[in-house]
C-alpha cells in the first residue's frame, strides 16, 4: 500500500489543480491512512497561513453510516478563510456541486482532550450554539469510496454561521429542537432534531476522543458543526434557503 506521505503529496498537488480525487489514490486508501493524510493535508493549509477554525461532523445518523458501511461518525476540518455570515451572497458557479446542509455549530470554551471525554465534559465545556449551515462540494463519489473522501474532508468547502447563543444554555435539549428549511420562501423539510442526528454533545464528545487519536484536541474557540439535521439537497443557482432552529435562531443564504 502506498506510504501516506507519499499518498498527501499526490492529494496536494493535485488539489491545486483542482482535482481532489487523483486516479492515483483511488480505492487505495484504508480509512486510517485517509485521516492521517486529511491532518497532513490540514498541517499544509496552516503552513500557508491558513487558521483552523474548528471542525466538522459527518455521518451522524444511523442511516448515513449504514449507506456509508461506517461504524461511527466522520470528521473533517474547518478553515477560517471559509467560514461566512449569515445573509451572505455566494457565486454558485465557483462552487462545485453545492450541497447545502441544516446543522448546529456548537464552540468550546475550554479545551477537551481525549481519550475518555463523554457527554457531561462536553456539556461542562461548551460556550455557545449557533445556527448553521454547511455548504459541501461534492467533489468525489464518498459512497464509492469514502476512504478518497475523507482524505479530502469530507467535502467541506465552506460554513455559514448566524447569531449565536451565549453563554451555551445548559437546559437546551437539542434533540427536542424542530428545524425547518425553505428554499426561495417555500418549506421543504422540517424535522425534529433527534428522529434525524444523533445526540450532538455526545458526537462531540466522540470527536474530542477521535482528535486524540491523532495527538489533536478540541481547543478554546474551535467552532464544531455537529452533522446535517436535514437531508442535504443540492443547491441551484438563484437559490435562497433559509432555515430557522427553535430555541436556537436562523441562518440563510443565497446563491447567485
Amino acid at each position: 500500500m502506498m506510504k501516506t506521505i507519499e499518498a498527501t503529496e499526490i492529494l496536494w498537488q493535485s488539489m491545486q489543480k483542482g482535482d481532489h480525487a487523483p486516479a492515483a489514490l483511488q480505492k487505495t486508501l484504508s480509512l486510517e491512512d485517509a485521516y492521517k493524510i486529511q491532518f497532513a493535508i490540514l498541517d499544509r493549509w496552516l503552513a500557508t497561513g491558513e487558521k483552523l477554525a474548528g471542525w466538522k461532523i459527518g455521518a451522524t445518523s444511523d442511516a448515513a453510516r449504514k449507506m456509508l458501511k461506517l461504524s461511527a461518525p466522520a470528521a473533517g476540518y474547518l478553515l477560517a478563510s471559509h467560514r461566512f455570515p449569515s445573509g451572505h451572497t455566494f457565486e454558485h458557479a465557483t462552487i462545485y456541486k453545492p450541497i447545502i446542509e441544516s446543522e448546529v455549530c456548537i464552540t468550546m470554551g475550554q479545551r477537551l482532550a481525549g481519550p475518555g471525554v463523554t457527554r457531561d465534559d462536553v456539556l461542562a465545556a461548551v460556550t455557545a450554539a449557533t445556527p448553521a449551515f454547511e455548504i459541501a462540494a461534492m467533489r468525489s463519489d464518498m459512497a464509492a469510496d469514502f476512504p478518497l473522501g475523507v482524505a479530502d474532508d469530507v467535502a467541506q468547502w465552506g460554513y455559514v454561521l448566524g447569531q449565536a447563543i451565549t453563554p451555551y444554555p445548559k437546559d437546551l435539549d437539542l434533540g427536542e429542537m424542530t428545524v425547518e428549511t425553505r428554499r426561495n420562501g417555500e418549506v421543504v423539510q422540517q424535522v425534529r432534531a433527534r428522529e434525524a442526528i444523533d445526540d450532538q454533545l455526545q458526537s462531540i464528545a466522540w470527536l474530542a476522543n477521535h482528535l486524540a487519536e491523532h495527538g489533536r484536541a478540541l481547543e478554546v474557540g474551535h467552532c464544531i458543526i455537529t452533522g446535517a439535521i436535514l437531508r442535504p439537497m443540492p443547491i441551484v443557482k438563484g437559490d435562497r434557503w433559509e432555515t430557522r432552529f427553535s430555541g436556537v435562531g436562523t441562518v440563510s443564504a443565497a446563491f447567485v
